[in-house]
């Protein structure tokens, strides 16, 4: 089901968001090419992202949005995608940046007994795109330095 609601608010330069494309029944926003700012309409309310499709503002994150978000990356959370947004937010509120995939490995294989080359090939299982890019994405955080 298609939404067809218009959004209208302004950002940068007070230029109006504009329709771009729809995703699902959420519609996916932009300004200009130039300024490659976007956002996700999910229940009545518009949410900035970035042109990667990372929130803007982090705190407009919840665990709603984040099942939009991840339908968006074509993933249906589990109980152990869960524990990786929640590890994620967690580890952010603390120092501010999201963990490299390396940090993320080691902790991920400490907390559950694995070795880092198993919970590496877990976390990949889960999110098959990087779990850098998909699960801070999902987290609401904002896109990792050093993933392309």
């Amino acid at each position: 089901m298609y939404l067809l609601l218009t959004c209208f608010f302004f950002i940068r330069n007070m230029s109006l968001v504009v329709r771009d494309q729809v995703q699902e029944e959420h519609l996916i926003y932009k300004t200009s090419p130039k300024e490659r700012i976007m956002g996700i309409e999910f229940n009545g309310v518009c949410y900035e992202t970035d042109e990667n499709g990372y929130l803007i503002n982090l705190d407009d994150w919840t665990e709603d949005l984040a099942k939009i978000l991840a339908e968006g990356e074509e993933i249906d959370l589990t109980e152990e995608h869960w524990n990786i947004v929640k590890f994620l937010r967690r580890y952010y509120d603390e120092y501010q940046i999201a963990p490299a995939v390396k940090v993320l490995s080691k902790a991920i294989a400490a907390e559950n007994g694995m070795d880092k080359k198993t919970a590496s090939e877990f976390l990949y299982g889960l999110f098959p795109k990087g779990p850098g890019l998909q699960a801070c994405k999902i987290a609401g955080l904002p896109k990792p330095t050093g993933c392309v």
